[in-house]
């Protein structure tokens, strides 16, 4: 065992017994949490706009704070980013993280001198979990990379703004500098293709043994592997044992990976993005992920089927229940209170607390009333997978209201084959079937013949990058919609049709 692998095993035998102090205090870690920020921002401009001298309880928070989102924030956001400071948090952010908006164009998400050390802690934390549980520690003498963003960042009003990757590729310790690919200058590099084309220039022949990012992209990049070396990546690489992901659900992706890699390796799931870091998989033998208590994010949680009441109940920790699809709303340390980040999450713990991300809050299929949620079409993607020889690439769902011919309206499931079904019928049979039973409203629907069985559209090898980088989100942080509950996504797949 070299120095390196031991000083991370102690170190990681540390941190855990760390993190058990918050883990057994879960309720009184998020209400000593929520007294720090309500303190520590009572002087802001949005502190003061919402009487924060005079809560003292969750109750008196949602009664002077109301849930928003990014664009109801953006007034505050806005002032943050012309150059005030004590707005949303005092003194300025030292980051913003852009990312894609909708109605408002870019969004700029402020990152405070607190908020990154707690990204930066989480995602080193998950890694020295993963040692602690396994007492796997070799790979830290081998070569690791990280898909991301360009690390280059820019200005505005004295802010450094970037992704929010590119942001963390500067947070890497130094003891792990001379084991992380790519080198700078590939990592700076904005178009993907060009981008993943160099990456496998350069990791071919290293001794690759962590590969990082979002599964549609990784996958990308093994696929390139495969085709420059004519070898499978597990082969190519003998030591590589851990994949780590976030953003996506992994399984509609495993065995497509499992297939590339020639064996089975490792994984561990991240839940981060650009307003924190919320959880990480804790453990190789159970599902979900340990929710993040203590790194500066207060929680509170609406039911997903009362999100859109007028006065939904908000919830805390001590009030949530297993199996509930929740969405999830955070105040940190960053500045953002009561913030809806468009996520949705079910508990499958209470003693750890530990969730699975079940989809977005915005994008469903409900044009039918079935309410459909991205947790069910990957569940139902997965069983036709492995009810069949399938392996996929990728896949959206879209509701088709006004079919041709009189039919009966139908969901249309555009999904991009790496090997096709050999039996095409029972793939659709168990898609379909599964989803039934996952949900009812849209049994029902079935049952009552409002819609006839599920129809698929083979988008060809390739179609769904071509589509991301048609519009612009080739790489990086991007990912797929899962579903959407109109046409805009499924009519411009439909150019890319096989």
């Amino acid at each position: 065992m070299s120095l390196k692998s031991l000083a991370a095993k102690i170190f990681a035998k540390r941190v855990h017994k760390r993190s058990q102090k918050w883990v057994s205090r879960p309720f009184e870690t998020q209400e000593k949490l929520f007294q720090e920020l309500i303190a520590k921002a009572r002087p802001t401009a949005f502190g003061k706009d919402h009487h924060f001298d005079g809560i003292k309880t969750h109750a008196d928070f949602v009664k002077n704070v109301p849930i928003r989102d990014y664009e109801e924030l953006k007034s505050y956001v806005d002032r943050v980013v012309q150059g005030e400071s004590d707005i949303l948090w005092p003194k300025k952010p030292v980051y913003f993280a852009k990312t894609s908006g909708t109605t408002s164009g870019a969004k700029y998400i402020p990152i405070t001198e607190e908020s990154i050390r707690h990204q930066v802690e989480a995602s080193r934390n998950a890694i020295l979990n993963y040692i602690y549980e396994t007492g796997n520690a070799d790979f830290v003498n081998g070569k690791m990379i990280f898909l991301q963003g360009s690390p280059v960042l820019t200005e505005k009003n004295g802010v450094k703004l970037g992704r929010l990757s590119g942001i963390s590729a500067h947070y890497v310790p130094n003891y792990l500098q001379k084991n992380r690919l790519p080198s700078w200058e590939t990592n700076c590099i904005e178009d993907w293709d060009t981008k993943v084309n160099e990456i496998v220039k350069e990791t071919m022949h290293e001794d690759m043994t962590v590969i990082a990012g979002i599964p549609s992209w990784v996958q990308m990049y093994f696929e390139k592997l495969h085709s420059a070396s004519h070898k499978k990546v597990g082969d190519l690489f003998k030591n590589f044992n851990l994949f780590i992901y976030g953003g996506v659900n992994y399984e509609p992706y495993r065995a497509k990976f499992e297939n590339l890699i020639g064996r089975k390796v490792d994984s561990i799931e991240l839940f981060p993005a650009s307003e924190g870091f919320f959880a990480y998989q804790n453990s190789q033998t159970e599902k979900g992920m340990l929710l993040l208590l203590n790194s500066g994010i207060f929680y509170e949680f609406i039911k997903s089927d009362e999100f859109f009441d007028e006065n939904p109940n908000r919830l805390t920790i001590k009030d949530v229940e297993i199996g509930v699809n929740y969405v999830l709303i955070i105040s940190t340390n960053a500045g953002l209170w009561a913030y809806n980040i468009g996520d949705t999450v079910q508990f499958i713990s209470l003693k750890p607390f530990k969730i699975i991300v079940s989809g977005r809050i915005k994008h469903f299929i409900s044009a039918f009333g079935e309410h459909v949620i991205g947790k069910e079409v990957e569940a139902a993607m997965l069983a036709a997978i492995e009810a069949t020889d399938a392996r996929v690439n990728e896949f959206t769902v879209a509701p088709q209201i006004v079919p041709l011919d009189n039919e009966l309206p139908y969901h249309e499931w555009f999904v991009e084959f790496q090997k096709e079904p050999s039996n095409f019928s029972k793939f659709i049979q168990v898609l379909d079937e599964t989803l039934q039973q996952q949900n009812s409203y849209y049994l029902d629907l079935k049952v009552g013949k409002i819609l006839q069985t599920l129809k698929v559209t083979t988008i060809k090898e390739g179609g769904f990058n071509a589509y991301m980088k048609a519009i612009g989100k080739l790489g990086g942080q991007n990912k797929v919609q899962r579903l959407s509950n109109d046409r805009r996504v499924a009519d411009k797949l439909s150019d890319f049709k096989k």
